[in-house]
């Protein structure tokens, strides 16, 4: 069976070799049909659940829309003068989120600053909030149920520190190392010793 699909599929390109558009655009098709890639959407919900999917450390800084942003936007673009709706040249583009960034104390972030081609756009952009917390920090904030149980400060088994048991482990060859430097001054790490090299 996947000898006569690879016979076709060999047969369909050997013809087709004199159209280089329609063969490239076949292997970019057979190339991608094992892996689905996500649709692309310029619109910022669609950057925001791009956002939420891939993770939830990234260097934003909080943001909570004020209840008049979209007013004061428009003050804005009614004191640059702008005529339209749309955002015409780049200078325009930069002057005007320049100076919304000066009245909102909130910049755009680089990735999304092509996606803002009306002042509209803009106002969706300033009237989205930004949260940063992390989803294990707002489990704090919510009541579990009685059968879950979230230790937020966990304890690392260091044998100089540890009396519980004299410094014997349960894991004599196993390591505990502190890989992260955001935990490295919280907790200390050890590297047992070893028997073997």
């Amino acid at each position: 069976m996947l000898l006569v699909y690879f016979y076709l599929v060999t047969s369909v390109m050997a013809t087709l070799r004199k159209t280089p558009i329609l063969v490239g655009s076949l292997q970019r098709s057979f190339a991608s049909a094992a892996k689905a890639k996500p649709t692309k959407s310029g619109s910022i919900s669609a950057v925001g659940e791009s956002i939420a999917a891939k993770g939830f450390l990234r260097p934003l800084k909080p943001y909570s829309p004020p209840k008049d942003a979209a007013d004061r936007i428009r003050t804005v673009a009614a004191s640059l003068q702008l005529k339209s709706d749309q955002l015409g040249s780049l200078s325009e583009k930069f002057e005007f989120l320049n100076a919304c960034f000066q009245e909102l104390q909130h910049g755009v972030p680089n990735s999304q600053v092509h996606e803002l081609r009306t002042i509209s756009d803009v106002i969706a952009f300033y009237q989205t909030s930004v949260n940063t917390t992390v989803p294990l920090d707002a489990l704090k904030r919510v009541e579990l149920p009685e059968n879950l149980h979230i230790q937020y400060e966990y304890v690392r088994f260091n044998p100089e520190t540890d009396t519980k048991f004299n410094g014997q482990t349960a894991f004599p060859k196993s390591s505990t190392l502190v890989t992260g430097l955001k935990y490295r001054g919280k907790y200390q790490g050890h590297e047992a010793k070893r028997s073997w090299p």
